[in-house]
C-alpha cells in the first residue's frame, strides 16, 4: 500500500511538471505571435469615495499581480521589430489604432492648452461648461465630440433571448437590460463592421442568467461559469478580435451584484476587458484604469417620464432622509445605530409611515443619505439628483460613476464609515452659500443621469458610452 501511495505521489508530481510546462508553452507561444497591448499615460483620474485620485496599482494587490502576468503581455513592438521577425501586419487594426492616436492627441491638447482649444468655437447647445462640475471642461468636450465622430462598436450578434440581447428594463437593475436595448437600436455608434470597430461588445445579460438558469434551491453557481465560458469560446473561435487583443478591446456591462462574479470564470474578461459595473467596488478589485462604473438607477415601472421635479431650497425643511432596509449591510446598520428615532433633523425610516411618499420627502430634504448596502452602488444617489437633493455617499472602495469626467465633490458630500456618529456636525457645518452653489451642480448634472429613449446627447447612455470609450483610448494594442 505504501508502494503504491508513493507512485501516485510520483504520478501527481510529474503531472503537476507536464502543466507548468504546458501552460509556459502556451505563453511563449502567446507571445511568440506578437499578441501585446500596452497601457498609455492617461490625463484622466478616477476617484473613490473619499475624494482622492488614486491609480490602479491601488487597486489590484500582489497577489491578484502575480495572478495577472499569465495574461498581461506588456510588450511593445515597434514597426520595425514586427518587419524584422517576418510577421503579417493587420492593416485594420493599425487604421483603428491611428484614429485613435489622433483622438489621444487632441484630447491632450484641450487637457493642456484650454485656452487655445478650439472646441469653444464649436457650436454646441447641449454643452455649456460653466460651474465646477467637470474636472477638465475642455477635455471632456472635446473627448465627447471626437467619440460622436469617430467610436465604433460591434456588437456580437451570436446568443438568443433571453440570455442574450436583451435585458429587465425596470426595477434596480433597469440600466443593465436599457443599454443591451438601445445599444442594439443604436445607430451613432453602432457598425455592422467588425474590422473598423474600436471595441466589441459582449451582450450577455447577468441579471438574465440567473432569472431563467439559477436554481434558488439548489443555487448552482456553475451555470453563470458555463454560459459566459461557452459564450467567449463561441466568439473567439467564430472571430479573430477577442485573440488579437487577449480580450483589451471587449466590454461587458452588468448591474447585478453578480456582475463581477460573471468575470471570474475567464481570466482575459477578468484581467483584460472593460468590465462596466454598477459594483464598482475596488476591494473586489474593480480596476478603474480599465473598468468603468455606471449608476444604479431604480425604475420601479419602467417609465422613464418625469424623472426629475424640484422644491426650491427654501421649502426644504428636512436636514436629512433616508428610508431603507436596516439588515442591507453594515454601513446601513450604523445608519440606523446612531441616528434612527435620535434627532428630528436627521429622519431615518426602515418603512415609511402610511400616507408619506418617498419621492416627497427627498424633495423636502435638503441633504439625502445614500449608504451602501450589500454592494457599494446605491440607487438613492441617483434619486437625490433626480430631486435636487445634495446626495450623501456613505461608503467604502466604491469608484463613483463617471468620475474620470465629472468633480463629484462640487455636488455631493462624502462622508467616511468612521464619520457617521458625527453626520450631523458635518452637514450643519456646510454653509449657505456651499450649499446653494452644491444645489446649482446637482441641477446641472442632472442632464448626465437621465435615461432617454431614444438617447440624447449627454444623457446616461452617451455617458456610458464615453467611459468605454475613455477606457480604449487608455490602452494600445500592437498587431
Amino acid at each position: 500500500m505504501r508502494r503504491y501511495t508513493r507512485k501516485h505521489h510520483s504520478s501527481l508530481i510529474l503531472l503537476a511538471v507536464i502543466s507548468i510546462a504546458v501552460a509556459s508553452a502556451i505563453v511563449v507561444f502567446k507571445v511568440s505571435k506578437g499578441l501585446s497591448w500596452h497601457y498609455l499615460a492617461s490625463p484622466w483620474t478616477w476617484t473613490s469615495t473619499l475624494g482622492g485620485p488614486f491609480s490602479s496599482r491601488h487597486v489590484i494587490d500582489k497577489r491578484k499581480e502575480k495572478a495577472k502576468e499569465y495574461i498581461n503581455l506588456e510588450r511593445i513592438w515597434n514597426d520595425d521589430s514586427v518587419k524584422r521577425r517576418g510577421k503579417h501586419r493587420d492593416g485594420s487594426l493599425e487604421m483603428v489604432e491611428a484614429v485613435l492616436a489622433k483622438a489621444r492627441a487632441l484630447i491632450r491638447d484641450a487637457s493642456l492648452n484650454p485656452g487655445n482649444s478650439s472646441t469653444s468655437e464649436l457650436p454646441d447647445s447641449d454643452y455649456v461648461p460653466q460651474g465646477d462640475i467637470y474636472r477638465n471642461p475642455h477635455a471632456f468636450h472635446r473627448s465627447y465630440l471626437l467619440m460622436e465622430k469617430m467610436f465604433k462598436i460591434f456588437v456580437y450578434e451570436e446568443g438568443e433571448p433571453p440570455l442574450f440581447h436583451y435585458g429587465s428594463c425596470k426595477d434596480i437593475y433597469s440600466m443593465e437590460g436599457l443599454f443591451m436595448s438601445l445599444m442594439e437600436q443604436d445607430t451613432r455608434y453602432r457598425t455592422w463592421d467588425p474590422n473598423e470597430a474600436h471595441v466589441y461588445f459582449l451582450p450577455f445579460s447577468v441579471v438574465m442568467i440567473l432569472e431563467h438558469l439559477f436554481d434558488p434551491i439548489i443555487r448552482d453557481k456553475a451555470v453563470m461559469e458555463r454560459t459566459v465560458v461557452d459564450y467567449v469560446g463561441i466568439i473567439s473561435n467564430k472571430y479573430p478580435f477577442w485573440n488579437r487583443s487577449i480580450g483589451v478591446d471587449h466590454f461587458m456591462l452588468s448591474c447585478h451584484d453578480w456582475g463581477p462574479r460573471a468575470t471570474w470564470y475567464v481570466k482575459e474578461l477578468y484581467y483584460n476587458s472593460i468590465r462596466v459595473l454598477c459594483n464598482a467596488n475596488t476591494s473586489e478589485y474593480f480596476n478603474p484604469k480599465k473598468d468603468a462604473s455606471f449608476p444604479e438607477i431604480n425604475l420601479v415601472t419602467g417609465e422613464i417620464t418625469n424623472l426629475t421635479a424640484h422644491l426650491p431650497p427654501s421649502n426644504r425643511s428636512i436636514l436629512a432622509f433616508f428610508a431603507g432596509n436596516l439588515y442591507h449591510g453594515k454601513i446601513r446598520a450604523l445608519v440606523f445605530k446612531h441616528w434612527k428615532g435620535k434627532d428630528n433633523d436627521i429622519q431615518i425610516y426602515e418603512k415609511l409611515p402610511v400616507g408619506v411618499s418617498y419621492s416627497e420627502m427627498m424633495k423636502k430634504s435638503r441633504f439625502c443619505l445614500c449608504p451602501s448596502g450589500h454592494e457599494v452602488a446605491s440607487p438613492r444617489i441617483v434619486e437625490a439628483i433626480y430631486a435636487e437633493c445634495v446626495p450623501v455617499i456613505i461608503s467604502q472602495n466604491y469608484v463613483l460613476p463617471f468620475s474620470d469626467v465629472l468633480r463629484w465633490e462640487s455636488f455631493s458630500i462624502q462622508v467616511a464609515v468612521s464619520e457617521i456618529a458625527n453626520l450631523k456636525n458635518i452637514l450643519m457645518g456646510i454653509s449657505e452659500e456651499r450649499y446653494d452653489r452644491m444645489v446649482e451642480n446637482v441641477k446641472k448634472v442632472q442632464k448626465h443621469f437621465l435615461v432617454n429613449d431614444p438617447p440624447k446627447r449627454y444623457d446616461v447612455f452617451n455617458m456610458i458610452i464615453h467611459s468605454v470609450w475613455l477606457r480604449r483610448l487608455n490602452v494600445r494594442i500592437y498587431s
